[in-house]
């Protein structure tokens, strides 16, 4: 999976239109980043953009940005209502998808020595990137703002990360840093200002300060009334949507709400929001109220009705998800081909793709073939009291069927893989050691992967046996030509284990996979037997 990064910079200028555009086609021009937001405020003179990208990416964007800031943005003339203390005053980057929070680290750290060397700036880390606790969150270091950096910054504790110790009067000091992804949520209340305040308080973490603290962990809050609405709402601040999700901050509002006696009526989603923040409402609520959904869009679809995100206007997911504005196709160049160009790939006169790739390609459609079976099963008034064990059923042979598809491209990669070290130079000893040790890498990684592909099959058996008992007696035949296509994956994905073993020299590796790889395909064998013979035996 492609790591995702979120980088969300803050530039001191919200009016000068131009200034706003430049920086923007920088970031919009760097390569492998897509820009998704830019929002400038006039009365506060700041700018928030928003991009995400891999790790290399969005340091590049970060720095394309700075650089047009620091020819345009001129600190000595800036005035905003908005705390500041630099031309880029706070350049947060933030894991998204496949990214660890140590990733988002080591991007703040290469940003801040790149920009500090080039640009001649100074430069602190904050959250998760410092270490020093007096100066680790954005108050502590931004107290004084621009004007008092003149002082602070000669100071011995305040000295720069990174770039030098002094005020450069045009530019002022950044803060660069890791954060977790925050979550901008309001609550609506049919209430007064002074209700949906008392709520807030009781709601985030500071509650009503020292010896009140509130509810909600990682939960910044407040109450205020919008007269373009004409109702009050909680403003929250999620600042770890792992540790307190959207539905959990919704579902204590509405409690707090009931003992006041006022109404919630929906709530609003303020800028984008990760994928995976909707699906873990979606899975609370899917369990509280004993659901079954399976596709990512519906589990959307009920977020967005049982938190009320189009009470004040549309959520649209393709504008607001982070993973669905980005719109990324997976890096599975075969799996993404049509199956006349996936069939005529195979039949080219090149080695791969192959067996392996299409012994994967059958499995998952043997699978796929049991889901569909389950599938016509349940929700049929006729099947009704199957229905509980055709909703254990559908999601096993679903993960299956989409475990084995990315495994198409995987044999063909790491068949590649071998080919490259066979490639390798051997004119001397020295190469010749490298060149082996990458080849039995090589092999290593084409055993493995079509000895994955027969792990993903084999755990639909227990699946694939309930609906052969079970499901729906009109799609016999498709139950049975998925049991021999799943057999049939697995003894294709065997055959090229084991053509590869003859050249494997760790004698223990071979050993301990060989003899998986025989009990999977003989297990089988014997699960395929047994399910064909129960659908021939089975007449309702």
């Amino acid at each position: 999976m492609k790591k995702i990064i979120e980088c969300v910079p803050n530039f001191s200028e919200g009016r000068n239109k131009e200034v706003i555009e430049a920086i923007a086609e920088a970031i919009r021009q760097t390569e492998g980043v897509t820009l998704l937001d830019v929002d400038p405020g006039y009365s506060t003179n700041r700018t928030v953009y928003t991009f995400v990208g891999d790790e290399m990416s969005v340091v590049e964007g970060a720095l394309a940005a700075a650089r047009v800031a620091h020819k345009l943005i001129d600190m000595s003339k800036q005035t905003g209502e908005h705390p500041r203390m630099g031309a880029l005053d706070v350049c947060p980057f933030i894991p998204v998808r496949g990214a660890t929070m140590d990733d988002c680290v080591d991007c703040a750290k290469r940003f801040a020595e790149k920009a500090s060397t080039e640009l001649g700036i100074p430069i602190y880390l904050y959250e998760c990137a410092s270490t020093q606790e007096h100066r680790k969150t954005l108050p502590q270091i931004r107290q004084g703002e621009y004007e008092g950096f003149a002082k602070k910054i000669k100071l011995p504790e305040w000295k720069p990360d990174y770039g030098p110790a002094e005020f450069l009067p045009k530019w002022g000091a950044t803060v660069t840093g890791a954060r977790f992804f925050l979550i901008a949520y309001n609550v609506n209340v049919l209430g007064t200002h002074n209700q949906a305040h008392r709520i807030a308080l009781n709601l985030r973490e500071a509650g009503r300060g020292e010896g009140e603290p509130g509810k909600l962990k990682e939960v910044k809050a407040l109450g205020w009334f919008v007269e373009e609405y004409g109702m009050a709402q909680i403003s929250i601040n999620l600042t770890n949507y792992k540790v307190t999700p959207i539905h959990i901050a919704f579902e204590e509002a509405k409690k707090e709400a009931e003992i006041l006696k006022v109404g919630i009526a929906g709530s609003e989603m303020v800028g984008l929001v990760p994928l995976e923040a909707m699906l873990m409402s979606a899975e609370y609520y899917i369990e509280k109220e004993n659901l079954f959904i399976l596709e990512d869009e519906q589990k959307i679809k009920l977020v967005i009705d049982r938190l009320g995100l189009n009470s004040i206007a549309q959520f649209d997911p393709k504008k607001r998800v982070i993973e669905y504005m980005i719109d990324e196709k997976k890096d599975e160049p075969l799996a993404n081909l049509s199956v006349r160009d996936f069939v005529e790939s195979i039949s080219a006169r090149t080695s791969a793709p192959g067996g392996g790739s299409a012994s994967a390609a059958i499995a998952a459609i043997g699978a796929a073939l049991g889901c569909m079976v389950a599938q016509l099963t349940y929700g049929f008034r006729k099947f009704e009291h199957l229905d509980e064990k055709m909703r254990e059923i559908i999601p096993n042979l679903l993960k299956v069927s989409r475990e084995l598809i990315p495994m198409i491209d995987a044999d063909t990669n790491a068949f590649g893989d071998y080919m490259e070290a066979l490639r390798m130079p051997k004119g001397t000893d020295e190469e010749k050691a490298e060149r082996i040790a990458a080849m039995q890498k090589g092999l290593k990684s084409a055993i493995e992967v079509p000895l994955n592909t027969m792990r993903f099959a084999d755990s639909a058996w227990e699946a694939m046996l309930e609906t052969a008992k079970y499901g729906n007696i009109s799609s016999k035949s498709d139950i049975e030509v998925g049991t021999k296509a799943l057999e049939t994956g697995i003894w294709g994905a065997w055959r090229n284990v084991m053509i590869n073993m003859d050249g494997i020299k760790d004698a223990e590796f071979k050993a301990i996979k060989t003899k998986e790889a025989d009990e999977l395909v003989q297990r089988a064998a014997l699960k395929s037997k047994e399910i064909i013979e129960l659908l021939v035996a089975r007449k309702s």
